[in-house]
């Protein structure tokens, strides 16, 4: 599966059968934004390290005037969608397969956590998942 193609499935919102190739594709994902965090939040790094490691985990152009404190995690990365003038405090958690969109000006505080799936409450159907996207304005 394409990258292109996961974020298209997310976007539209339907449940993510377990075992699919979105599915699939969710674990590999996971397991490169695990190699990008562990670099972000295991040593000291500049501001300039930290938005580049961040264009890393996210796959896109990240503005010069972003900052943030690490440590911080996520287990996607590549549907994280970062404003102009944009801060994230210590210790934040995004889940965001779903898309986390994050408007210029913003400030997210400390221990923060964006979870943008959900399971299935069906007990038979508890492995799927259901993505849901969380868009924040500017300047909040």
């Amino acid at each position: 599966m394409e990258l292109a193609n996961f974020l298209e499935a997310m976007a539209a919102e339907k449940e993510v059968i377990a075992g699919s190739k979105e599915h699939q594709f969710m674990s590999y994902l996971s397991q490169e934004a695990l190699k990008v965090t562990m670099e972000l939040n295991n040593k000291y790094h500049t501001s300039e390290e930290i938005r580049v490691l961040m264009e890393k985990l996210t796959g896109r152009k990240i503005d010069e005037s972003f900052r943030m404190f690490p440590p911080f995690y996520t287990d996607c990365g590549k549907n994280i969608k970062l404003g102009k003038n944009v801060f994230i405090n210590a210790a934040c958690m995004f889940q965001d397969q779903g898309g986390i969109e994050i408007g210029d000006g913003t400030l997210i505080g400390h221990n923060v956590v964006m979870a943008t799936l959900n399971h299935n409450l069906k007990v038979k159907d508890r492995g799927n998942v259901i993505p849901k996207a969380i868009k924040i304005g500017k300047n909040v």
